[in-house]
């Protein structure tokens, strides 16, 4: 084939993915649906002009459209890793790990589900194989959210909704094409009625097998791209190669999912990459991979779209009617898992309620593209399956995703306005006016003063002025006329602008790299949780997440149990760590967020909302401070180098800015100012390492603290350093539960307990301990206590405690004073001691 012929027909089709964007959003259709219709139409222009005898003259570009190297491996091994690579790299990790439940258990159990759906209804009105049946229903399980995600988004539909959508899709195709490769192996070996348990049994070891060498490659090249830290095309470079290569060691050499493969180093990357990698190298391999997928998520759909008319060619009649079984069983199945599975797990509490139009809107956007096409071309292709096989399954997913497309792709946009999803709710239309008297205020104020700069004529002035006028008045009656919203929603309000400056201003810090590229993903995380949690929850959702922001999670705690059970410190130093340098960031977020209020929030929302907002964000201040000030005092000399860290980074960035400036305004070359930012430059690498924290040694200075521990000398410091364990408790945790047995002794190292026993109530706080007299007394605990703030906790066992008060007059002072305290003789809780 003429290689100048090809170049042209495939520059073409570059020409066809660049017309497609600005023409869907010309016409309002999905932009899938645009290249699918562009396809059919170049691949069944090319047919004709090579069969019609009204002319030759097209003869050879037809024949380099039709004879293009279309094959199935081509969409599996080099467009499908891009799209899901690049899919995987999108998505925030961490937010969508708190909706892991339902994303994981509709992707899975959604896709088992049309798979037997569709194969046994197949195969009640068929001739077909039971396993060909099934090979259909695997073919047609997947789903393109695209369409409705893009429409989502554009009727600020909750973005935890459209998040589940993008995890449940990802996920989705990954466990159909593992199925799919299931039941093609049935199909070629013959086997009619494959044993279905015996198939599912061994999805997991694909599953996990395809997860093990996407994680195992992924760690592999952060660690070969760190080397590289200078080199940003090298980084770049490495990431390119390492989705293939991971599928195509899980597919090859491991005999496992190669697209699992794709999606477990995808998200490892995303999850250790921004940490690892330079802010600019990671922002460029961000926007390179988006480049990617988009010309391979367009030629894709262009490509498959060129061979459905040759699909096509061999349908009869009948084929009609199974196709429209497959279409019938296909939403069926849909259907039960969005009103059936998604309120169930609503109401246990792990998915969010999603409403029933929503749930609508999901149903008819549940698309099917490119994916089904090329499973289907790959079955078409194999010599191994019979050919009535291939015909069907080739017209079948054909027919399948062309109703897709044309029925439900392009009548989308019109169901979600039916449904009423593209209009505003009462308080955000209501919220709107006002926003906008508000802003046409600033704006007349600004006009004035550019007026009054530029001498403009009088006249001119007047007359805008008053039109200007006008429209600001009808603005004022409008905010006016819809002034009744409710107090509580007008607080829900003011916490998502609230929570959305903040985000903002998380953005800004970054791009300054005055927060590390390594917490900016958690920040944002938390961010976004603030935005959700207001939106659903109002004032109490909103305080529920910023108390989650400053508590101990589960991997903190499980770290803490690796540190103290296994003798295990590393995943606890860099949790520890990671913990410092978000609260720094928090705080110096928070701390900018007052004058947003005083500025914005109250000439929309008024002086009282203002005053509330004030209070709540003093609140969430003071317990990042306490979260700070406990890990000061656990730790303190590490604070002291993170803010000299911070100081060393800012500077940098104000030096960077003065050179920018410098060779604008001519007073440095660029020789001179290469040479300055490659200086700049090592200095930024080595200001971005983090000091190292070593949990021993600052435990040794924790104890040396503790006024408890005076005059046991450096040798009794150090060994009880090595005595106790460390517990962390989020405020609310119940540490001691009444009638419990008497094991261990608690020191308080940061935050504050509340004990409880016989109708009073007792507060301590940091250098106290408690549960020392049930031990002493040897009895059941009489009392219940609990953590009244985010508090770390030294734990001695009954053994270590007896000896320790043996040692230390200043603890068997303590003891008695408490034990005053409470009402208890110091001799009574002795001599049940010597006894």
């Amino acid at each position: 084939m003429d290689i100048v012929l090809v170049t042209t027909v495939i520059a073409s089709l570059f020409l066809v993915i660049g017309i497609a964007e600005p023409l869907a959003a010309r016409l309002r259709l999905p932009y899938t649906v645009i290249l699918a219709v562009l396809g059919i139409l170049i691949g069944a222009g090319a047919i004709f002009f090579l069969r019609t005898e009204l002319t030759d003259a097209l003869n050879p570009v037809a024949e380099a459209i039709l004879e293009l190297p279309i094959r199935s491996n081509v969409f599996l091994y080099v467009f499908l890793p891009t799209l899901l690579f690049q899919a995987t790299l999108g998505v925030n990790l961490r937010r969508m790990l708190d909706d892991w439940v339902p994303i994981l258990v509709l992707a899975v159990v959604a896709v088992v589900v049309a798979t037997l759906s569709v194969g046994y209804a197949l195969s009640w009105v068929s001739t077909l194989p039971l396993a060909a049946c099934l090979l259909i229903g695997a073919i047609v399980s997947t789903t393109d959210p695209s369409a409705v995600v893009s429409i989502f988004r554009s009727i600020s539909a909750p973005r935890r909704l459209a998040r589940i959508i993008e995890g449940e899709s990802l996920l989705n195709d990954a466990a159909a094409i593992a199925l799919f490769g299931l039941f093609m192996g049935f199909v070629m070996l013959g086997i009619p009625d494959p044993n279905l348990a015996e198939a599912l049994a061994r999805f997991p070891v694909l599953i996990l097998g395809g997860a093990f060498t996407g994680w195992l490659a992924a760690r592999v090249a952060v660690w070969v791209m760190a080397l590289f830290s200078r080199h940003e095309l090298a980084q770049i470079s490495i990431s390119v190669a390492l989705p293939y290569l991971a599928y195509i060691g899980a597919e090859q050499s491991v005999g496992a999912s190669g697209v699992i493969a794709v999606v477990a180093a995808g998200l490892t990357l995303n999850l250790t990459g921004p940490g690892r990698l330079p802010p600019q190298a990671w922002a460029n391999l961000r926007e390179l991979w988006d480049v990617l997928a988009h010309w391979a998520g367009a030629l894709i759909f262009i490509l498959a779209a060129l061979l459905i008319p040759r699909l096509l060619e061999a349908v009869r009649v009948e084929d009609f009617i199974l196709v429209g079984v497959v279409i019938l069983a296909a939403v069926a199945a849909r259907a039960v898992i969005l009103f059936g599975l998604l309120p169930l797990l609503t109401a246990l509490k792990v998915s969010p309620a999603v409403e029933r139009p929503y749930r609508v809107a999901i149903l008819w956007g549940g698309l099917r593209g490119a994916v089904t096409l090329a499973l289907a071309l790959a079955v078409t292709e194999s010599f191994r399956v019979p050919d009535g096989i291939q015909r069907v399954v080739g017209i079948l997913a054909t027919g399948f995703t062309l109703f897709t497309l044309i029925v439900q792709g392009t009548t989308l946009r019109w169901v979600i306005g039916r449904l009423g999803l593209d209009r505003l709710s009462p308080i955000d239309e209501a919220l709107s006016r006002q926003v906008v008297a508000v802003a046409l205020q600033t704006v007349r104020e600004d006009v004035a003063r550019t007026t009054e700069n530029y001498e403009l004529s009088h006249d001119i002035v007047r007359s805008e002025a008053k039109r200007f006028g006008e429209r600001l008045d009808n603005a004022v009656r409008s905010a006016e006329a819809s002034s009744d919203i409710l107090d509580r929603d007008r607080v829900t309000l003011g916490l998502i602008a609230l929570a959305g400056h903040e985000r903002d201003t998380i953005l800004a810090r970054v791009r300054e790299r005055t927060i590390s590229a390594r917490m900016a993903e958690q920040v944002l995380s938390d961010a976004d949780r603030l935005i959700e949690s207001a939106r659903s929850g109002g004032r109490s959702g909103y305080n529920r997440a910023a108390r989650r922001s400053v508590a101990y999670g589960r991997a903190f705690r499980a770290a803490s149990l690796l540190h103290s059970r296994f003798r295990l410190p590393g995943p606890l130093a860099r949790m520890t760590a990671d913990r410092f340098e978000l609260l720094l960031s928090q705080r110096l977020v928070l701390r900018d967020l007052g004058t947003f209020i005083d500025g914005r929030i109250r000439r929309i929302h008024g002086r009282r909302l203002a005053v509330l907002l004030h209070e709540l964000l003093s609140r969430r201040i003071d317990a990042v401070e306490t979260a700070l000030e406990g890990l000061r005092l656990q730790y303190p000399g590490y604070a002291e180098e993170l803010q000299r860290r911070f100081i060393r980074r800012t500077a940098l960035r104000l030096e960077e800015r003065e050179y920018a400036a410098m060779r604008e305004d001519g007073l440095i070359g660029a020789e001179v100012h290469t040479k300055l930012m490659e200086d700049l430059a090592a200095r930024r690498a080595a200001a971005e390492r983090r000091p190292r924290l070593d949990i021993a040694l600052q435990r040794v200075e924790l104890v040396r603290q503790f006024p408890l521990f005076q005059g046991l000398g450096e040798a009794g410091l150090k060994r009880l350093g090595r005595a106790f364990q460390t517990r962390y408790v989020n405020a609310g945790d119940i540490i001691i539960r009444k009638d419990s047995p008497a094991r261990s002794v608690f020191f308080i190292a940061s935050g504050a307990v509340e004990i409880q026993t016989a109708g009073q109530t007792w507060r301590l706080g940091r250098g106290e301990m408690f549960g020392q007299m049930a031990i002493l007394m040897k009895k059941a605990r009489r009392a219940e206590v609990r953590a009244i703030a985010p508090s770390t906790l030294l734990v001695l066992d009954e053994s270590r405690f007896r000896r320790l008060l043996e040692r230390s007059k200043v603890v068997r002072d303590a003891v008695r004073e408490s034990a005053e305290k409470r009402g208890i003789a110091p001799e009574d809780l002795f001599s049940a001691e010597d006894a």
